[in-house]
C-alpha cells in the first residue's frame, strides 16, 4: 500500500526490520560494505526469540528421522552444517569490528553430550538418537559413544537415568545476551543507525518498496527493505495483500527458559551443554552452561497464532520439572533468578523464508524456526550479497518466500508422527496409565488427526506440531485452510512432498 502518513521520514539505503540476531547480523554485513542501513527494533525485543535461546551453536543435536526423510529437510540441515563451521571465522569478524579481542568468551560450554534416557517414547528419542547418529557418520562429524555413568556433572532421578549417550566435541554454545550486545555495537561502529521503535507498515510505491512506517508516526524511507522480525513478521505481510496470499504465513513457537543459580547443587556447572534429542514437539530438553554458578534450562514449544509475552505456569512447571529428573535432581533447590519467553518464527510448512519476494526491493529472513541463531553466520552474508547484486554462493530455491507449500512426508507419515509426539508429551509428563489405555488412545487419535487432516485440504498436510494445534485452535486451522485455498486458486499445482 501507499502510506498517507505524513510523519518525519529519514532516507537509508537499506531498512531492516527486526533487530534479532538475523536482522542484527544482516544489517552489520551490509554496513561493512559501506550500505547506509537503518536497523528497527525495539531495544527490549518483546516477543524475540534471540533473547530467549539457549544459543546451542550446532545442527546434529537438533537431528530428527523427518528432518532426514526429504530432499527440504536434507538442505536445511546442510545448511546448519555450513553455518555450524562459519562460526570462528565469524566471531573472529566481531573482534575486529571491535579492534579487540573478545567474541572467544562470548562461548559458554564446549561440546555436546547427547542422553537418550527412558522418559520420552521409543518412536521419538530412540528414533531420533539413532537419526543424530545417522547424520554424523553420514557427514563425517567427529562424535564419541560415552557411558552416561562416566559424564560429570549430572545427577537424575533413578527412573530417568540415561540409557546411552555420545559426545559432539564440535557443537558448542554462546551467551545470546552478550552475543547481541556485541552485534550491536560492532552494527553501530560500522556506521549503522539503530532505531528504537516498532515497524507497523511496509510503504510500497507503484510495486516498489518505499520504506517503513513506525509505530512512532514516523518513516523511514528506503528502496531496499528486509524484515526479518521473526513472529511479528506476519503483521507486516498482512498490510501487502497479494503478497501475503503467495507466501507461507506465519505463527509461532512459544517457548520459556529460565536461569538456574547451582549454587544449592554445590555450585558446580557443565562443561558442555547436556540434552536429549528432540521430542514432543520441542527441541529436546537442554541444560547449558551460562558462567560461574548459572545453568540455562529449555526445551518448551508450543505453536501460538500470534507471539506470546508472557510464559504460562504449565509451561515452567514442565520444564523444570523435567530439568530436576532427568539432569540434575540438585537443581530442585535452585534458586530462579530469570524466566524467558522467546517466539520462534514458524511457516505453516515448517521452513525457513529466505530471499526476495513481491514488491522490488522487499526481502525476507524469517521462519528459520529453531535455527536462526545457529545460521546467522551463513545466511546474513548471503542475503547480504543477493541485495548487493552480487553472485549468491547457496541454493536457497527451496526456501524462497513464494513458493508451493512443502511437505516432507506423506499425509499417513505426518498424523503417525503427530500420533507419537502427542503420546510422548503425556510420558515426558509423567502420566500414569492402565497398560492397555496408551494403544486405544493411539487408534482414535490416528483417526480423528487423519479426519481433521482430510479437512483441511486434500493433498496438503501441515507439520506435525502444526497439525497438532491446529485440531484444538481455530485460528490456526482457519488460516491453514485459507492459505492452502489461496495457492488452489493460483492454479500452481499439488505436488505436497519435497
Amino acid at each position: 500500500m501507499t502510506s498517507t502518513n505524513s510523519g518525519t521520514a529519514e532516507s537509508f539505503d537499506a531498512v531492516v526490520v527486526g533487530n534479532g540476531v538475523l536482522g542484527i547480523s544482516l544489517a552489520l554485513t551490509l554496513a561493512r560494505h559501506g550500505v547506509a542501513v537503518a536497523l528497527v527494533g525495539q531495544e527490549h525485543r518483546p516477543w524475540s526469540a534471540s533473547a530467549a535461546a539457549g544459543a546451542m551453536i550446532g545442527c546434529f543435536g537438533e537431528v530428527t528421522t523427518t528432518l532426514l526423510h526429504g530432499r527440504s529437510g536434507r538442505a536445511k540441515l546442510d545448511l546448519g552444517f555450513e553455518a555450524r563451521n562459519r562460526w570462528d571465522a565469524w566471531l573472529a569478524e566481531l573482534d575486529a569490528d571491535a579492534g579487540e579481542p573478545g567474541a572467544e568468551s562470548l562461548i559458554t560450554a564446549d561440546g555436546t553430550f547427547v542422553l537418550l534416557n527412558a522418559i520420552g517414547a521409543p518412536g521419538v528419542d530412540s528414533d531420533n538418537y539413532a537419526a543424530i547418529r545417522q547424520a554424523l557418520a553420514e557427514y563425517g562429524e567427529k562424535y564419541e559413544d560415552v557411558d552416561p555413568s562416566q559424564i560429570d556433572w549430572i545427577e537424575p532421578d533413578a527412573l530417568a537415568r540415561p540409557l546411552k549417550a555420545l559426545h559432539i566435541p564440535g557443537e558448542h554454545a554462546v551467551n545470546s545476551a552478550l552475543l547481541l550486545d556485541r552485534l550491536r555495537q560492532a552494527f553501530i561502529g560500522r556506521g549503522g543507525r539503530l532505531v528504537t521503535d516498532e515497524a507497523v507498515e511496509l510503504i510500497v510505491d507503484h510495486d516498489r518498496m518505499d520504506g517503513v512506517v513506525l509505530a512512532s508516526g514516523d518513516r523511514l524511507s528506503g528502496r531496499t527493505v528486509i524484515v526479518a522480525a521473526g513472529a511479528r513478521t506476519q503483521l507486516l505481510l498482512d498490510g501487502i495483500p497479494d503478497l501475503a496470499r503467495t507466501v507461507p504465513p506465519l505463527v509461532s513457537g512459544y517457548g520459556v527458559s529460565v536461569l538456574l543459580d547451582t549454587t544449592p547443587a554445590g555450585g558446580r556447572v557443565p562443561r558442555s551443554v547436556i540434552r536429549t534429542p528432540n521430542r514432543a514437539f520441542a527441541c529436546g530438553l537442554h541444560v547449558v552452561p551460562r558462567g560461574p554458578g548459572q545453568v540455562y534450562v529449555g526445551a518448551t514449544n508450543i505453536i501460538s497464532a500470534d507471539p506470546v509475552a508472557h510464559p504460562v505456569v504449565r509451561d515452567v512447571h514442565f520444564l523444570l520439572d523435567c530439568a530436576v529428573r532427568q539432569v540434575h535432581r540438585g537443581l530442585w533447590h535452585s534458586p530462579v533468578t530469570r524466566t524467558h519467553v522467546g517466539n520462534r518464527p514458524v511457516s505453516l510448512d515448517g521452513y525457513p523464508l529466505i530471499g526476495q519476494a513481491g514488491p522490488d526491493g522487499l526481502w525476507i529472513l524469517t521462519g528459520t524456526y529453531r535455527d536462526g541463531l545457529t545460521l546467522s553466520p551463513l545466511l546474513a552474508p548471503e542475503l547480504a550479497r543477493r541485495i548487493l547484486g552480487d553472485a549468491a554462493q547457496l541454493d536457497l530455491g527451496l526456501f524462497s518466500p513464494v513458493r508451493a507449500p512443502i511437505q516432507s512426508m506423506e499425509r499417513h507419515e505426518i498424523v503417525r508422527t503427530t500420533v507419537t509426539h502427542t503420546l510422548a508429551v503425556g510420558y515426558e509428563s509423567n502420566w500414569h496409565l492402565p497398560v492397555d489405555w496408551p494403544t486405544q488412545i493411539e487408534h482414535n487419535m490416528y483417526r480423528e488427526l487423519t479426519f481433521f487432516a482430510d479437512s483441511l485440504h486434500p493433498v496438503f498436510t501441515p507439520p506435525p506440531e502444526i497439525l497438532a494445534t491446529a485440531r484444538h485452535n481455530p485460528r490456526i486451522s482457519t488460516r491453514l485452510r485459507h492459505y492452502y485455498d489461496q495457492y488452489d486458486a493460483a492454479g500452481s499445482g499439488q505436488d505436497a512432498i519435497a
